[in-house]
């Protein structure tokens, strides 16, 4: 018996597939689950990448000291001013999800504001579509669309084998485990 069920109701994250839409920003205020906080030398250059470049909005700001970005709930980002950054990029990533229609145009907006900054976009084996995108303070960053789920497709039975269905596709809900 399988420990794992269905909790999409969670997410702000849409059912994958071609027309998913992505929800609003969010702007409420709620305590932050998880959150990245990310150094930069200049506050104003990076604001600019994460909002014209991946969608972010200033959610509020601390004037030369933090600004606290988001997108879709539970998507925060702390920039906050440091002396120096690291000089390359980490092997570590941090990644945000969204869906496949902004895929295109974010690959476009972060290009035209930090020519060289994207990789990709590319396919993985685990139904998504990524990019990679190197931001102003060296953070690695992925934004991850999932794509449709085929419930008959090898992606399925892998998850499957580990005990995970999609929601109506298998036994579980929320009402078996409250």
């Amino acid at each position: 018996m399988s420990d794992y069920y269905n909790a999409f109701e969670m997410s702000p994250v849409p059912a994958p597939g071609p027309d998913a839409v992505a929800p609003e920003p969010f702007r409420g205020i709620y305590g932050m689950p998880a959150f990245v906080t990310i150094p930069t030398s200049d506050l104003a250059a990076s604001v600019d990448f994460w909002t014209r470049g991946l969608g972010f909005f200033e959610l509020f700001g601390i004037p030369g000291t933090l600004v606290h970005l988001r997108r879709w709930a539970f998507q925060d980002v702390l920039l906050v001013k440091a002396e120096r950054i690291a000089e390359q990029a980490p092997a570590m990533s941090f990644t945000f999800a969204c869906v496949l229609s902004e895929v295109d145009s974010l690959v476009e907006s972060c290009r035209a504001v930090r020519p060289g900054s994207v990789d990709g976009p590319r396919d993985t084996p685990w139904t998504t579509r990524d990019v990679e995108v190197i931001t102003p303070e060296n953070a690695r960053i992925v934004m991850t669309a999932a794509k449709p789920f085929d419930p008959a497709g090898e992606e399925a039975r892998n998850l499957a084998a580990v005990g995970i269905t999609p929601p109506g596709f298998g036994p579980g809900d929320n009402e078996d485990h409250v």
